[in-house]
Protein backbone atom coordinates (compact mmCIF):
# COMPACT_ATOMS: atom_id res chain seq x y z
CA UNK A 1 0.00 0.00 0.00
CA UNK A 2 1.41 3.89 -0.67
CA UNK A 3 2.23 5.71 2.24
CA UNK A 4 -0.56 8.16 3.46
CA UNK A 5 -0.65 11.99 2.48
CA UNK A 6 1.71 13.96 5.02
CA UNK A 7 3.11 17.19 5.19
CA UNK A 8 6.86 17.69 6.30
CA UNK A 9 5.91 21.34 7.39
CA UNK A 10 3.23 20.40 9.52
CA UNK A 11 5.56 17.81 11.19
CA UNK A 12 8.20 20.11 11.79
CA UNK A 13 5.45 22.96 12.84
CA UNK A 14 4.36 20.92 14.89
CA UNK A 15 7.44 19.58 16.47
CA UNK A 16 8.56 22.90 16.93
CA UNK A 17 5.34 24.05 18.66
CA UNK A 18 5.49 21.75 21.59
CA UNK A 19 9.62 22.46 21.88
CA UNK A 20 10.76 18.63 20.92
CA UNK A 21 14.22 17.78 19.54
CA UNK A 22 13.80 15.06 16.87
CA UNK A 23 16.09 12.63 19.07
CA UNK A 24 12.96 13.28 21.64
CA UNK A 25 10.62 12.35 19.23
CA UNK A 26 12.21 9.02 18.38
CA UNK A 27 12.58 8.80 22.22
CA UNK A 28 8.41 9.33 22.14
CA UNK A 29 7.63 7.26 19.02
CA UNK A 30 9.81 3.83 20.99
CA UNK A 31 7.65 4.69 23.65
CA UNK A 32 4.76 3.50 22.03
CA UNK A 33 6.84 0.57 20.46
CA UNK A 34 7.94 2.32 16.74
CA UNK A 35 11.78 2.30 17.08
CA UNK A 36 13.43 4.69 14.16
CA UNK A 37 16.47 6.35 13.77
CA UNK A 38 16.70 9.98 14.40
CA UNK A 39 17.48 10.21 10.62
CA UNK A 40 14.24 8.92 9.64
CA UNK A 41 12.42 11.73 11.08
CA UNK A 42 14.91 14.12 9.79
CA UNK A 43 13.77 12.32 6.65
CA UNK A 44 10.50 12.90 6.84
CA UNK A 45 10.84 16.47 7.59
CA UNK A 46 13.11 17.35 4.61
CA UNK A 47 10.19 15.25 2.79
CA UNK A 48 12.53 12.92 1.24
CA UNK A 49 10.19 10.08 2.37
CA UNK A 50 6.89 9.66 4.04
CA UNK A 51 6.08 7.60 6.96
CA UNK A 52 4.07 4.95 6.95
CA UNK A 53 0.81 4.49 8.46
CA UNK A 54 1.96 2.89 11.12
CA UNK A 55 4.65 5.60 11.85
CA UNK A 56 2.25 7.98 11.09
CA UNK A 57 0.19 7.27 14.23
CA UNK A 58 2.84 6.88 16.11
CA UNK A 59 4.54 10.11 15.35
CA UNK A 60 1.08 12.06 15.88
CA UNK A 61 0.89 10.98 19.37
CA UNK A 62 4.68 11.67 19.96
CA UNK A 63 4.03 15.23 18.81
CA UNK A 64 0.55 15.55 20.46
CA UNK A 65 -1.28 16.47 17.71
CA UNK A 66 -4.05 15.16 15.17
CA UNK A 67 -3.37 12.62 12.16
CA UNK A 68 -5.08 14.75 9.80
CA UNK A 69 -2.70 17.86 11.11
CA UNK A 70 -0.25 15.75 9.67
CA UNK A 71 -1.70 15.15 7.00
CA UNK A 72 -2.32 18.73 6.40
CA UNK A 73 -6.21 17.62 4.92
CA UNK A 74 -9.79 16.94 6.14
CA UNK A 75 -10.69 13.59 5.43
CA UNK A 76 -12.79 12.97 3.15
CA UNK A 77 -11.97 9.33 1.17
CA UNK A 78 -12.57 6.05 3.14
CA UNK A 79 -8.84 5.48 3.66
CA UNK A 80 -8.46 9.49 4.99
CA UNK A 81 -11.07 8.82 7.49
CA UNK A 82 -9.70 5.21 8.60
CA UNK A 83 -6.33 7.07 9.09
CA UNK A 84 -7.88 9.69 10.81
CA UNK A 85 -8.89 7.88 13.38
CA UNK A 86 -5.27 5.40 13.44
CA UNK A 87 -7.09 2.47 11.98
CA UNK A 88 -4.68 0.42 10.05
CA UNK A 89 -6.94 -2.09 6.94
CA UNK A 90 -6.50 -5.04 8.79
CA UNK A 91 -7.52 -3.96 12.13
CA UNK A 92 -10.75 -1.90 10.76
CA UNK A 93 -11.50 -4.90 8.94
CA UNK A 94 -11.79 -6.74 11.90
CA UNK A 95 -13.43 -4.27 14.01
CA UNK A 96 -16.57 -4.06 11.05
CA UNK A 97 -16.31 -7.80 10.87
CA UNK A 98 -15.58 -7.63 7.03
CA UNK A 99 -12.66 -9.77 5.02
CA UNK A 100 -9.67 -7.73 5.03
CA UNK A 101 -9.35 -8.44 1.64
CA UNK A 102 -12.51 -6.84 0.67
CA UNK A 103 -12.08 -3.90 2.92
CA UNK A 104 -8.77 -3.27 0.79
CA UNK A 105 -10.06 -3.50 -2.63
CA UNK A 106 -12.48 -0.98 -1.15
CA UNK A 107 -10.16 1.05 -0.67
CA UNK A 108 -8.10 0.76 -3.51
CA UNK A 109 -11.10 0.40 -6.29
CA UNK A 110 -12.86 3.44 -4.57
CA UNK A 111 -16.09 0.73 -4.37
CA UNK A 112 -18.19 0.40 -1.10
CA UNK A 113 -19.23 -3.31 -1.03
CA UNK A 114 -20.51 -3.35 2.78
CA UNK A 115 -23.33 -4.72 3.69
CA UNK A 116 -25.59 -3.12 5.72
CA UNK A 117 -24.50 -3.89 9.18
CA UNK A 118 -20.60 -3.10 8.27
CA UNK A 119 -21.62 -0.13 6.95
CA UNK A 120 -23.23 0.76 10.24
CA UNK A 121 -20.12 -0.63 11.67
CA UNK A 122 -17.78 1.28 9.92
CA UNK A 123 -19.91 4.68 10.92
CA UNK A 124 -19.87 3.51 14.26
CA UNK A 125 -15.42 2.69 14.06
CA UNK A 126 -14.58 5.97 12.20
CA UNK A 127 -16.59 8.29 14.25
CA UNK A 128 -18.72 9.00 11.05
CA UNK A 129 -21.68 11.84 11.52
CA UNK A 130 -24.66 10.82 9.01
CA UNK A 131 -23.92 13.33 6.06
CA UNK A 132 -20.16 11.96 6.68
CA UNK A 133 -20.88 8.34 6.09
CA UNK A 134 -23.52 9.47 3.49
CA UNK A 135 -20.44 11.58 1.42
CA UNK A 136 -17.98 8.55 2.31
CA UNK A 137 -20.46 6.29 1.02
CA UNK A 138 -21.10 7.97 -2.36
CA UNK A 139 -17.32 8.67 -2.88
CA UNK A 140 -16.55 4.80 -2.24
CA UNK A 141 -19.02 3.02 -4.76
CA UNK A 142 -22.32 4.99 -4.05
CA UNK A 143 -24.95 4.29 -2.55
CA UNK A 144 -26.89 3.26 -5.18
CA UNK A 145 -26.01 -0.54 -4.56
CA UNK A 146 -27.78 -0.54 -0.83
CA UNK A 147 -30.39 1.46 -2.47
CA UNK A 148 -30.98 -1.23 -5.37
CA UNK A 149 -30.54 -4.15 -2.18
CA UNK A 150 -34.01 -2.33 -1.37
CA UNK A 151 -35.80 -1.40 -4.32
CA UNK A 152 -35.13 -4.96 -5.88
CA UNK A 153 -36.15 -6.97 -2.91
CA UNK A 154 -37.69 -6.36 0.81
CA UNK A 155 -37.14 -2.87 1.03
CA UNK A 156 -38.58 -2.88 4.68
CA UNK A 157 -35.39 -4.43 6.08
CA UNK A 158 -33.16 -1.92 4.84
CA UNK A 159 -35.17 1.12 6.34
CA UNK A 160 -33.06 1.27 9.76
CA UNK A 161 -29.74 1.55 8.33
CA UNK A 162 -30.60 4.07 5.39
CA UNK A 163 -32.49 6.27 8.12
CA UNK A 164 -29.02 6.18 9.94
CA UNK A 165 -26.70 6.45 6.13
CA UNK A 166 -28.91 9.61 5.38
CA UNK A 167 -29.28 11.23 8.43
CA UNK A 168 -33.40 11.20 8.02
CA UNK A 169 -36.20 9.68 10.36
CA UNK A 170 -37.14 6.28 9.30
CA UNK A 171 -40.99 7.32 8.68
CA UNK A 172 -39.59 9.51 5.92
CA UNK A 173 -36.91 6.75 4.41
CA UNK A 174 -39.96 4.33 4.78
CA UNK A 175 -42.07 6.53 2.40
CA UNK A 176 -38.93 6.94 0.32
CA UNK A 177 -38.39 3.47 -0.69
CA UNK A 178 -42.17 2.52 -0.76
CA UNK A 179 -41.82 4.75 -3.70
CA UNK A 180 -38.82 3.43 -5.21
CA UNK A 181 -39.91 0.22 -4.84
CA UNK A 182 -43.32 0.94 -6.61
CA UNK A 183 -41.09 3.27 -9.39
CA UNK A 184 -39.06 -0.20 -10.03
CA UNK A 185 -42.11 -2.21 -9.94
CA UNK A 186 -43.87 -0.33 -12.32
CA UNK A 187 -40.60 -0.88 -14.60
CA UNK A 188 -41.02 -4.13 -14.59
CA UNK A 189 -44.58 -4.56 -15.19
CA UNK A 190 -44.05 -2.15 -18.24
CA UNK A 191 -41.65 -4.28 -19.26
CA UNK A 192 -43.07 -7.98 -18.91
CA UNK A 193 -46.22 -6.31 -20.51
CA UNK A 194 -44.71 -5.71 -23.56
CA UNK A 195 -43.06 -9.12 -23.61
CA UNK A 196 -46.27 -11.07 -23.22
CA UNK A 197 -47.61 -8.50 -25.65
CA UNK A 198 -44.92 -9.24 -28.16
CA UNK A 199 -44.19 -5.79 -29.06
CA UNK A 200 -41.21 -4.76 -31.25
CA UNK A 201 -37.70 -4.51 -29.81
CA UNK A 202 -37.19 -1.03 -30.50
CA UNK A 203 -40.31 -0.45 -27.48
CA UNK A 204 -38.55 -3.01 -25.66
CA UNK A 205 -35.43 -1.12 -25.58
CA UNK A 206 -36.91 2.16 -25.13
CA UNK A 207 -38.04 1.03 -21.52
CA UNK A 208 -34.87 -0.78 -20.78
CA UNK A 209 -33.25 2.71 -21.55
CA UNK A 210 -35.68 4.53 -19.31
CA UNK A 211 -35.07 1.39 -16.55
CA UNK A 212 -31.61 2.17 -17.00
CA UNK A 213 -31.69 5.82 -16.61
CA UNK A 214 -33.65 5.69 -13.33
CA UNK A 215 -31.09 3.58 -11.79
CA UNK A 216 -28.30 5.70 -12.71
CA UNK A 217 -30.47 8.87 -11.03
CA UNK A 218 -31.14 6.46 -8.48
CA UNK A 219 -29.09 8.28 -5.03
CA UNK A 220 -30.46 11.34 -5.94
CA UNK A 221 -34.24 10.33 -6.35
CA UNK A 222 -33.91 9.05 -2.86
CA UNK A 223 -31.77 11.66 -1.65
CA UNK A 224 -34.68 13.97 -2.79
CA UNK A 225 -37.22 12.04 -1.20
CA UNK A 226 -36.05 12.25 1.97
CA UNK A 227 -35.22 15.86 1.86
CA UNK A 228 -31.83 16.28 1.22
CA UNK A 229 -30.21 18.62 -1.76
CA UNK A 230 -28.23 15.36 -3.40
CA UNK A 231 -25.89 18.50 -4.89
CA UNK A 232 -22.91 17.84 -7.40
CA UNK A 233 -22.19 14.02 -8.70
CA UNK A 234 -19.13 12.90 -6.77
Amino acid sequence: MSHPPFSPDHARAARLRIGLAPEQVVAAMGQLGVHRPVAAVLSWEAGVVAPSEVELFALADALWCAVPELMALRPRSLREHRLARKFTAVRLAQRIGMDADAYARAEQDHRWGGTDRQTLCLADALGLEPDELLSVIRRAGDLDGLLRQAVEGRWKQHTTSLARLAGAPERRVAQALRTLHQEYAAFNERYMGHVVARSDNARLREIATERAGWLHNLTDRFLHLVGHDAGPSL
